[in-house]
């Protein structure tokens, strides 16, 4: 076997992850709502109060939390505690934690890394914080306040409660925090700095995160049909809906994998990432299509060997118009095409690392889910094979994940399927 790519580089593989979300925390759960064609959009009930803002639309995770130890999560917000619970099923299905729940060695012996990312930490510690400046008040705030609202919350916390003593990197950087943790990692494998990273994003569902969009006008408001938004793609699609999650993986060493007995899940071929350099909200296609052209660079094939992508895809007027553009400049075809966020909504700093993983699990399936609610395509969106109805059967040995975010930050990861 050959460990190596052809420039020389090491092979990085999954050997592991973990997802939370409304579609469950396993590849199992998540086929059989996906399959189901199952819309997880709901009214959010407590929301009626905030009379200013217009969408009262949701996905939030409701099942209960796995308890951990107090001691050791006292410095976790939601966010953190969302985190925890992916990484804790990423490590459990690589085969690194020992009988007792405890890190093996190679967790703790400065070979493994993590990167992780969020939007902004938890949003009460956060509010408890500015409490001080607004009102003067000190009573909400004590030692982990901060702990829990700071920009790495995830990465930190984590690191410190796995005993991970390898390089850490930070992607807060929105909605491709969860994807840039995967391709920074992926990066630092392959280079020979690390064996193993821990890589993913989180986000806990807060009003401020919908009312960020709903004063742009780009937060769907479709109240009284939750199942019918959001509608990526779609003419008559009004804007996004918030979710929340956590997605981590396990990045290995391919050789350091196979030593170890690990099973593999795919393969990391390709990865790209930059700037808009534009504007700071309004997405830019020149660029995105530089980033998906990156990814196939650095995987060393060409677009016509990738057989599906799974589409940023946020059901917003300009977003959705801007991505397919980018993809059908590279693409110069009609790629079959799906997002993720018609059944979940847009997890944010968690999206890149869930939908990567469900890619992951489909290319494995041999089937790839359909777009909820696309009914009929917006005629400035480019002319893409928008999966539709039941879904579709794709034996693919590439696939293409790609993320945008505020700032102009633009990424694409694509995998390959494993075969021994």
């Amino acid at each position: 076997m050959n460990f190596t790519r052809p420039d020389g580089k090491r092979r990085v593989v999954v050997t592991g992850a973990g997802m939370v979300s409304a579609l469950g925390r396993t590849w199992e759960s998540a086929f059989a709502k996906l399959k189901a064609k199952k819309n997880l959009i709901k009214y959010m009930e407590e929301w009626n109060h905030l009379d200013k803002m217009n969408t009262k639309l949701a996905c939030p995770y409701t099942e209960e939390l796995p308890k951990f130890p107090r001691k050791k999560i006292r410095g976790m917000g939601r966010v953190g505690l969302l985190s925890l619970v992916a990484t804790e099923d990423a490590l459990k299905m690589a085969g690194l934690l020992d009988a007792e729940g405890n890190s093996i060695e190679e967790i703790k012996n400065g070979r493994t890394g993590i990167a992780y990312g969020c939007c902004m930490g938890s949003m009460q510690a956060l509010s408890d914080m500015v409490s001080i400046v607004d009102k003067g008040d000190f009573s909400k705030v004590d030692s982990q306040t901060y702990i829990k609202c700071m920009p790495q919350t995830c990465a930190a916390n984590l690191s410190i409660y796995y005993q991970i003593r390898g390089r850490v990197i930070v992607t807060d950087t929105a909605c491709t925090s969860g994807s840039q943790a995967i391709g920074y990692s992926y990066e630092a494998i392959a280079d020979g700095r690390q064996d193993i990273m821990i890589a993913g994003g989180a986000d806990e569902l807060s009003p401020a995160d919908s009312a960020i969009f709903d004063v742009m006008g780009a937060a769907s408001i479709k109240n009284s049909t939750p199942e019918a938004t959001p509608a990526a793609w779609d003419k008559n699609r009004d804007g996004l809906v918030i979710g929340e999650g956590a997605g981590t993986f396990i990045l290995e060493d391919l050789e350091h994998a196979i030593n170890r007995g690990a099973k593999i899940y795919a393969e990391v071929a390709g990865f790209g990432t930059n700037m808009d350099g534009t504007h700071i909200t309004s997405p830019n296609s020149q660029t995105q299509a530089i980033a998906l052209e990156l990814a196939l660079k650095d995987a060393g094939i060409t677009a016509d060997q990738v057989a599906y992508v799974n589409g940023h895809g946020t059901a917003t007027q300009h977003g959705d118009v801007s991505e397919s553009n980018a993809v059908y400049k590279v693409f110069n075809r009609a790629v079959p095409i799906s997002t993720t966020k018609s059944y979940i909504g847009h997890t944010l700093g968690a999206c890149g690392a869930i939908e990567s993983w469900l890619t992951i699990n489909m290319m494995n399936e041999g089937w790839f889910h359909p777009n909820l609610n696309l009914k009929e395509v917006d005629a400035e969106c480019a002319p893409l094979d928008y999966i539709m109805e039941d879904g579709r059967q794709i034996d693919a040995e590439y696939v293409m994940s790609n993320n945008f975010a505020f700032g102009g930050v633009n990424t694409s990861l694509i995998f390959k399927k494993w075969s021994n």
